[in-house]
């Protein structure tokens, strides 16, 4: 059952919060184009959500803890001990996670960038077709139902 394995519903947690983060993220980003807007999203998802093993030593002499945790948690763990070799490895994860975050941004926004596909409404005539290169002004017109 789901709440009685406190480890995958402190995954599921974790989860949820970095979904909310990524979101509000994402809208705060709102003032930049989507080029970079996606890219540094994707950047930080990367970042959040690359897993590694960590071991933890217990009370009992030569007993260790071992587990599965975000790499960017388990580097800040490492730091705060100032231990080189944890925060190497799960650093380098990080930054890894980074980079494929920002690769899948930019196939992200490469695949649904807008196309040539627009047409201004003001150059179409009133039978449909091109209104060719004339730019003369003309008369506004209303829309008409039916």
């Amino acid at each position: 059952m789901l709440t009685s394995d406190s480890m995958s519903l402190l995954w599921l947690t974790y989860l949820g919060l970095s979904l909310i983060v990524l979101l509000t993220g994402y809208l705060g980003l709102a003032f930049l184009p989507r080029l970079l807007r996606l890219p540094i999203t994707w950047a930080v998802a990367g970042m959040l959500w690359v897993p590694t093993r960590f071991r933890l030593p217990l009370v009992e002499e030569g007993e260790f803890y071992t587990g599965l945790a975000p790499a960017l948690v388990v580097a800040a763990v490492a730091f705060l001990e100032r231990n080189t070799a944890v925060l190497t490895t799960s650093g380098l994860l990080v930054v890894s996670g980074a980079a494929l975050g920002v690769a899948l941004g930019l196939a992200q926004w490469w695949a649904f960038r807008p196309g040539d596909t627009y047409r201004d409404m003001d150059d179409v005539g009133r039978d449909g077709r091109d209104g060719g290169q004339s730019r003369e002004p003309r008369e506004r017109r209303e829309p008409v139902i039916g």
